[in-house]
């Protein structure tokens, strides 16, 4: 398939893939690592699973940072093995809608590629938001941000892309 007819993966990261209600990598697997980072890194880093890394990597999708982290490749990639992604550079003021400050550019930035939007602040107004002003298909998948990305997630992502 031409890299222009795939569908992207927009990858938020604080919540998605650093869980903010656990301690560990993955809460409830006691075999997950807590990992060890250098000196003077944010230790929320320690939350990664790094089996997110080659579980995205296998999606028949293009990844791309959907984060306010412009560091997302230097810190958050190599954790998981994956190589620089595509950032969205998002504008510099918010026009204070109802939909999260991400929805639109997000969609602009799609260009009417098909894509998927993993975040943990994603509401039902964006969904509408998305559904009016995006010609393609697209799947608005909310994180619980307690636990960051589960195997479940991965299912529901791995079945929208199978349709």
């Amino acid at each position: 398939m031409p890299a222009e007819d795939r569908p992207l993966l927009f990858l938020d990261v604080d919540g998605t893939l650093i869980p903010l209600g656990a301690p560990q990598a993955n809460p409830g697997d006691p075999a997950a690592p807590v990992r060890s980072l250098p000196p003077g890194a944010n230790p929320l880093l320690g939350r990664i699973n790094p089996s997110h890394g080659p579980q995205l990597s296998s999606l028949p999708c293009d990844l791309v940072w959907a984060t306010w982290m412009s560091d997302a490749n230097d810190a958050i990639a190599p954790l998981l093995g994956l190589p620089p992604l595509p950032l969205v550079q998002w504008p510099d003021t918010d026009d204070g809608g109802p939909v999260h400050w991400k929805t639109a550019p997000l969609v602009t930035w799609a260009a009417g590629r098909s894509f998927i939007w993993v975040d943990d602040e994603i509401t039902d107004m964006d969904r509408v938001w998305v559904d009016a002003h995006h010609p393609g298909p697209a799947l608005l998948h909310r994180v619980d941000a307690r636990r960051g990305l589960t195997d479940e997630d991965f299912k529901t992502i791995s079945s929208w892309l199978g349709d």
